[in-house]
């Protein structure tokens, strides 16, 4: 195989063989479990209907944003755990915003757009700050931050919610001529994409392109890779740590923002939780490239659509699909390792024979 050929069969190779550990794993998992493995199996694996099909492209939507966002953190090599607090704060600043009204039509969705991505950057950039000023790391950071987001959004609803005759606590209501209409699929369901789905799209864009085609994506990938040869080449390392967190929390902040103009059109205690943590998973499986975290994102949507059957059809509780994401974060981490080293030890070779071909042919030549 050609060098560019072997690139490829090795990248497709590392999600392929971590996707085929997690499928062995659950199955054992079912088998010690005394559940039928093949029922599961095929019931997860069934072709979704048109409003499961909806239902996965609306959480792939969500749950990509969230891995971008975390993706940001990890081509600098920064962990940031806190896209779920993030998150939380910049809905709830935009449910806010958007819920007064204050500009008309679209003007206050936009106002609200730019509201929560400042309030999910200015989140993300304490622990930024922290890291730089005072060397504490982003993993304890942002886990710290993501309790107190949790408990300042909740406080904070309590002072703004307005009463709506239920139990559910939650800000003004989206006005009608600020929500995202949804785009209608298919025309035996309800249901429709949110609209959204092209903000999504955007921000994968623009992040690809930031990163492959710039300077800045270029010095943002090299400090990441080696903090000394950036300092050597005259990169302000501290800069560089503060605004990818800047932009890590920027893009947390529009996560909540398809659900919020979508669905809900307001924020609750209901409000969908756990979205940042999914987004490290799945940026783990797409190694961080848009179109890999595209198709990790439709996967987790997918398994996540196709187990809310489980428990009525099968009789298998819907969190074995709990468990095979889980598996897939190890397997994949595992796979990547192994598919690494593979690569280093033909390089290896590759190198050892060109240096020995000169050799080769001095001696035919005597």
């Amino acid at each position: 195989m050609s060098p560019r050929t072997t690139r490829v069969v090795l990248a497709v190779g590392a999600p392929v063989l971590a996707l085929l550990m997690a499928f062995v794993i659950t199955s054992l998992v079912l088998l010690a479990a005394g559940d039928s493995v093949a029922d599961v199996w095929a019931q997860i694996l069934s072709v979704p209907s048109h409003r499961a099909i909806v239902n996965i492209i609306n959480a792939a939507t969500v749950y990509y944003l969230s891995a971008i966002a975390v993706a940001i953190g990890f081509r600098m090599n920064l962990f940031n755990i806190g896209v779920d607090g993030q998150y939380r704060v910049a809905s709830f600043a935009a449910a806010v915003v958007a819920g007064e009204g204050w500009l008309p039509g679209y003007l206050n969705t936009l106002l609200a757009v730019v509201a929560a991505v400042l309030v999910g950057a200015m989140w993300a950039g304490i622990a930024g700050l922290l890291r730089v000023t005072r060397g504490v790391s982003e993993v304890i950071s942002t886990i710290m931050l993501n309790a107190i987001a949790t408990a300042l959004v909740a406080y904070l609803l309590r002072k703004v919610a307005v009463d709506d005759g239920g139990n559910n606590t939650a800000t003004k209501v989206v006005p009608e001529e600020s929500r995202v209409p949804g785009i209608q699929l298919f025309g035996d369901v309800t249901v429709k994409v949110y609209g959204f789905v092209f903000l999504a799209a955007l921000v994968g864009f623009v992040y690809w392109f930031v990163l492959s085609k710039t300077r800045f994506g270029f010095d943002l990938r090299a400090t990441g890779r080696s903090e000394t040869a950036a300092v050597a080449s005259g990169i302000s390392v501290k800069k560089m740590i503060v605004v990818s967190m800047l932009l890590s929390g920027g893009a947390a902040g529009l996560v909540g923002l398809p659900l919020l103009f979508g669905n809900d059109y307001s924020y609750g205690s209901t409000f969908q939780s756990g979205l940042g943590f999914a987004g490290i998973a799945i940026a783990l499986l797409g190694r961080n490239h848009p179109i890999g975290i595209a198709l990790g994102a439709l996967l987790f949507a997918f398994l996540d659509e196709q187990s809310n059957s489980l428990q009525i059809v099968v009789g298998v509780s819907p969190d074995i699909v709990k468990i095979t994401q889980g598996v897939i974060v190890l397997t994949v981490v595992i796979a990547y390792e192994v598919v690494r080293r593979y690569r280093v030890r033909l390089e290896q070779r590759q190198v050892a024979a060109a240096l020995d071909e000169p050799a080769t042919i001095e001696e035919a030549k005597a």
